[in-house]
């Protein structure tokens, strides 16, 4: 039996996702990354127990990533937040997605779901990103 090209090559560490979110972020059009602002991009393997309860799920692996803050269209006046605004990327259920899916590239779909979180933190709903996407495409 002959080795395929995968056999050997580990999964991307933590560090690695936190590179390509980073490049992602950077990729977006200026005025969106000027509208997200001080937005802190935050890598771990799954989501912790207590977000987890909160979204009523049991699963690790049907988050693969969420908003933590108060978004833009509900800060009061122009100071910053009383807590730091945060998009967290999980790793295990994204590389999990990408695996199963097989027709999207672990950049893009890191890509996906960091614009997804990023909508958040500017104040769309979950419907609002879904009709934006579905516009470009």
């Amino acid at each position: 039996m002959s080795e395929q090209p995968f056999d050997h090559a580990p999964a991307p560490s933590l560090d690695d996702f936190a590179r390509l979110a980073r490049a992602a972020f950077d990729a977006l059009p200026a005025p969106f990354r000027a509208a997200a602002g001080e937005v802190v991009i935050r890598v771990d393997d799954f989501p912790d127990e207590q977000t987890l309860a909160e979204f009523g799920m049991e699963d690790p692996f049907e988050l693969t990533g969420l908003y933590s803050g108060v978004d833009l269209a509900r800060r009061e006046g122009l100071g910053s937040a009383p807590e730091p605004s945060r998009v967290f990327l999980y790793r295990r259920p994204i590389l999990d997605e990408w695996a199963e899916r097989g027709d999207v590239g672990l950049s893009d779909l890191i890509a996906h779901v960091l614009i997804h979180e990023i909508g958040h933190h500017l104040g769309l709903s979950d419907d609002d990103i879904d009709r934006i996407e579905d516009a470009a495409d």
